[in-house]
């Protein structure tokens, strides 16, 4: 078996914030088990699936994979964009009257 990788470990900076939560006795047994057999304790390992799982949402969410047919439109439309609708120039109106710059 490789050795486990504890990705929050490497980082420079003191262990300062605390995570509590709740959960099924099934699930506490679950990660308990697979820390056993990683050879971790489950704080460790836990933190480490929550880390990963984190890592992986925020990527998901910041990044957009257009298909061939997409990105031509896409592109297309930064070429030669439409006119403002009615309701746009109404927005921008509203935002105008609502919203204070700094």
């Amino acid at each position: 078996m490789a050795a486990y990788d504890d990705e929050t470990q490497a980082k420079d900076e003191r262990r300062t914030a605390r995570m509590n939560f709740r959960t099924q006795p099934r699930v506490k047994e679950a990660i308990q088990r697979a820390a056993a057999i990683s050879g971790v304790d489950d704080s460790v390992f836990a933190m480490n699936a929550a880390y990963r799982a984190a890592l992986d949402t925020i990527q998901a969410h910041e990044r957009t994979v257009l298909t061939q047919a997409d990105r031509k439109a896409f592109l297309d439309a930064l070429d030669a964009p439409a006119e403002p609708t009615q309701a746009l120039k109404e927005a921008f109106a509203r935002h105008r009257k609502t919203v204070v710059a700094t």
